[in-house]
């Protein structure tokens, strides 16, 4: 008895959305065991900053973590995409044009609406550059090893682009993290050093996606 080629391909198409699920488990499971190592790191290494409290009445305090936090979302949707075999990024990049557009909106509201602040070279250099630069990229290592760990589990075609939107997913969760301690709250400190700190963890991500993803 021979199966129908609509069949066949049904049948496929149900496996791949079944092994996609169990791969988006795992990575949520290893995420959920990460997290309070970050989440340790972070409380006794920095801490929330003392004014939070404060804060929280500035928006451009509440949209890092808008803009952190949409980036991990974009980021975990593409990398279980790319753990399947033959995915390819193709039109899923754009799910990375949300974190920039929020970072835009939130640029030229604050050149709007402060337009008597401090300098845009002051505010884009803030005061803990080097801090976020090592700060983001120490509280994404655990997470970027579950994530990794659980990628694993699929078989990801190109591992090297697939390590590094783990690495981008870990640096989205850490910066959230980071982001509470942090006190420069220009989205344009953001886009600059978040960026920053969030290409470093990309690119480890795909240093060691490119070995630990490879079949």
């Amino acid at each position: 008895m021979t199966m129908d080629t609509n069949d066949l391909i049904r049948t496929l198409a149900a496996d791949n959305d079944t092994h996609e699920r169990s791969v988006g488990h795992l990575l949520l499971a290893a995420l959920v065991l990460a997290v309070p190592v970050s989440t340790a790191l972070f409380l006794t290494g920095l801490g929330v900053r003392s004014d939070v409290m404060t804060a929280v009445r500035n928006p451009m305090f509440d949209l890092k973590f808008a803009v952190t936090l949409a980036l991990a979302a974009g980021a975990i949707v593409i990398s279980l995409h790319l753990s399947r075999p033959e995915a390819s990024l193709g039109r899923w990049a754009w799910l990375l044009a949300v974190p920039v557009g929020l970072l835009g909106i939130g640029m030229a509201g604050e050149m709007t609406m402060m337009p008597h602040r401090a300098p845009m070279s002051v505010r884009m250099m803030g005061s803990n550059s080097r801090l976020c630069l090592v700060a983001i990229p120490m509280l994404s290592l655990p997470l970027l090893a579950a994530a990794l760990i659980a990628l694993r589990r699929g078989a990801p075609s190109r591992p090297a682009v697939t390590g590094a939107f783990a690495g981008l997913l870990s640096a989205g969760l850490a910066a959230t993290l980071y982001a509470a301690h942090c006190t420069d709250d220009s989205p344009m400190f953001v886009a600059t050093w978040y960026s920053i700190a969030a290409a470093i963890v990309a690119a480890i991500g795909a240093l060691a996606g490119s070995r630990v993803l490879r079949f």
